[in-house]
């Protein structure tokens, strides 16, 4: 038996399912236990004290998302990359243009992203289809975006934002190709 490959994906959807399926649950024993008439005095106290106790969790939890999540943001990464390879980006209704057409696997890569007319969505993808990364092409402003390519091979750029008619075909691709003999590795 295999044991299934598990995603960040997966986990927070199970994660929002307990939570969904808690709060369904909680609200079934409200509900059931409306039917039972209480003084005010006896049950206001209970409602309060449930209350700090449920903000004082979320706030827990709250915290604890965000520290365990906020250490893996690619910004201080992007800022510490040296040399990288420049790959200007300029997108069109309805195409792309890149300054480069091939880069070399394992070097940063460094992606300067804008549009001369309408917000675009540059999204790269490998071979599988799986999003490797996506930034905001925008009139009047450069958008940068490092990424070091895992393995050689032809990578898909998609437009991830509707901008018009021809939205669909906005494609273009870039081949990374096998680092050279004796370079270093970055």
């Amino acid at each position: 038996m295999t044991i299934p490959f598990v995603t960040i994906q997966m986990t927070a959807a199970l994660i929002s399912f307990a939570g969904i399926t808690l709060v369904a649950g909680i609200f079934l024993v409200v509900a059931q236990r409306s039917r039972h008439d209480e003084p005010y005095a006896v049950v206001q106290p209970r409602a309060y004290r449930l209350r700090s106790r449920l903000f004082v969790l979320l706030l827990l939890g709250g915290l604890l998302v965000a520290a365990v999540t906020l250490f893996d943001l690619p910004y201080s990464r992007a800022e510490a990359v040296r040399d990288p390879l420049l790959v200007d980006v300029t997108a069109h209704q309805w195409y792309w243009e890149l300054s480069r057409q091939s880069v070399e696997a394992h070097r940063p890569v460094l992606f300067r992203v804008g549009s001369v007319d309408v917000n675009h969505g540059f999204a790269i993808y490998d071979g599988d289809r799986r999003l490797i990364a996506q930034v905001q092409a925008m009139p009047g402003y450069i958008n940068e975006l490092v990424v070091a390519f895992d393995r050689p091979g032809t990578y898909q750029i998609l437009c991830l934002e509707y901008c018009g008619l021809v939205h669909h075909a906005m494609m273009a691709s870039i081949e990374v190709l096998a680092p050279v003999a004796g370079s270093e590795r970055f």
